[in-house]
């Protein structure tokens, strides 16, 4: 029986954020207030030292075998790590990635986790061959950083987690998959155990450590739900994670364009654009989750069409993400080009119509 693990899950960070918040305080591991961030006055990190370490209890007290689980906690431990030593001391990004793709290499190749092919729509399959390795690592390596890049504000990259979380466990569920059901449960009941110190206003953050370590494990549990499925549910992993991806491509784009470096901070993601608006931080935080539960209702939605009904909610999704971009001016205030073609086509309606 699961239930009892998932209660001391979620008790041990209940009981742990605290603690941690108070020896973060005391040794001064804060985020301080600067142009990049939103906090108005220093609060400790580290909160994701309570998730990892409420995670690791119960991921030893699950009744399955522990050589499935060996891999996932030395390589989550090494992505923990490698984001507590940046709350430390703000490592350069280049140390930073090199952590992150050893995560990936011991995950990869030790628990065998991979991409190996995709069975394509109108028959056939694509087998990825020797590019199934670093396809792998690409994806967990960009996912973990997603949801770092995402954590800009209080209980935002938490909440979003574990929406993708419960998206991935409801699909695992229809899957008859145990493992990912289990490993889910458990990153659910460790976030939510963190969550109530983290949501506006943060009494804690969970710094590096916390979001790599999330990303990390999503992108993992997702590679282990739908690796070997169909092209159209291939899909379904990247819906899920909508949010993260979508702000983290973005990011990219408004770099080059603006001819930044990529791994420079700044104040124009999706959440900064939207305060920019009016919204309060909570209601800024509120409004992500709900188009984070849009794009996981997608998902399923995805599970249940046709390859042709897949297709076209794929279109009126990456239509209303663009018209949310060019709304947001996420790329940049002059970039929206199916505003104005939709700003061309009214006025040209209004003339025929006075004429």
């Amino acid at each position: 029986m699961i239930l009892p693990i998932l209660i001391i899950c979620l008790l041990a960070s209940l009981i742990l954020t605290p603690f941690i918040r108070q020896a973060a305080l005391y040794f001064d591991v804060t985020d301080k207030p600067d142009k990049r961030r939103v906090n108005v006055k220093p609060i400790p990190s580290l909160g994701g030292l309570a998730i990892y370490i409420s995670f690791s209890i119960g991921l030893f007290l699950l009744p399955i075998d522990k050589t499935i689980l060996w891999p996932i906690f030395i390589s989550g431990t090494v992505m923990m790590f490698t984001g507590f030593i940046d709350d430390l001391f703000e490592i350069k990004a280049r140390y930073k990635l090199l952590g992150q793709v050893l995560a990936a290499f011991i995950i990869v190749f030790w628990g065998g986790i991979t991409i190996e092919f995709i069975n394509l729509p109108f028959g056939g399959e694509l087998h990825f061959g020797i590019f199934s390795i670093p396809l792998t690592i690409l994806w967990i390596v960009a996912i973990s950083n997603a949801i770092n890049l995402i954590d800009g504000l209080d209980g935002l990259a938490a909440g979003v987690s574990t929406i993708a979380l419960i998206t991935i466990l409801g699909m695992a569920f229809i899957m008859s998959d145990p493992v990912v059901i289990m490993i889910s449960a458990l990153l659910i009941a460790a976030t939510l155990g963190f969550l109530p110190f983290n949501f506006n206003p943060a009494k804690i953050f969970m710094g590096d450590t916390g979001a790599l370590f999330l990303g990390f494990l999503i992108s993992i549990l997702s590679v282990m739900g739908f690796k070997n499925v169909t092209f159209i549910s291939l899909i379904v992993p990247i819906l899920i994670l909508g949010v993260p991806i979508s702000d983290t491509i973005i990011a990219i784009i408004r770099r080059i364009v603006t001819k930044q470096p990529l791994a420079m901070a700044d104040k124009s993601h999706i959440h900064h654009q939207l305060m920019g608006l009016g919204f309060t931080h909570r209601q800024t935080v509120i409004l992500i989750y709900a188009i984070s539960a849009l794009f996981s209702l997608f998902s399923f939605l995805f599970t249940m069409s046709t390859v042709w009904g897949s297709v076209l909610l794929m279109a009126i999704l990456l239509l209303l993400v663009e018209v949310l971009i060019e709304s947001l001016g996420l790329i940049g205030q002059n970039y929206k080009p199916i505003m104005k073609l939709l700003r061309i086509e009214s006025d040209s309606s209004d003339k025929e119509k006075n004429e």
